[in-house]
């Protein structure tokens, strides 16, 4: 029932009995990688990239990455400053999301890196992908793992 779709690689949490997308500053419980519920208009079951706002399904079962050592690699929303790696850094949805692939419009939000505890993400180093490793340009591709997981915070970044 909740009113939000979810998509594939939003950064999720719970409020109010409900897996939300996870808000800024927020402890997080994973990463959501799909789900599967049984369609209330055909009584088909479905398999889901992403989470259709407002499905009112009595067995949806949401997939989560939740280890906390995950490492992901997320789009960043601007240039990456490498002397910034190993800092803490929030999450900005520059989209909503794709309901055609059901993947996430998250990016690294470039402008919070900071050494704040509270912050979602961690970032350890910039992708091995040489198709989006230009730290010289916009949307470098950054590996993070969770930084501010409901199991505990790793620490503070670097400054």
């Amino acid at each position: 029932g909740n009113a939000t779709n979810i998509f594939l690689g939003t950064q999720v949490q719970t409020a109010a009995g409900y897996m939300t997308v996870g808000a800024a500053n927020s402890k997080t419980i994973g990463v959501f990688n799909g789900c599967s519920y049984t369609d209330p208009t055909t009584n088909e079951p479905k398999f889901s990239n992403f989470y259709p706002a407002s499905t009112a399904a009595a067995d949806i079962i949401a997939f989560i990455i939740d280890d906390s050592n995950v490492v992901f690699e997320i789009q960043a929303d601007d240039t990456f400053p490498v002397a910034d790696l190993l800092g803490n850094f929030d999450i900005v949805y520059t989209t909503a999301g794709s309901t055609v692939t059901g993947i996430s419009g998250a990016e690294l939000d470039v402008t919070t890196g900071a050494t704040t505890a509270g912050l979602p993400l961690k970032a350890i180093d910039i992708s091995g992908d040489p198709e989006n490793s230009d730290v010289a340009t916009a949307n470098t591709n950054v590996l993070c793992v969770i930084q501010n997981h409901i199991m505990g915070q790793k620490g503070a970044g670097l400054a």
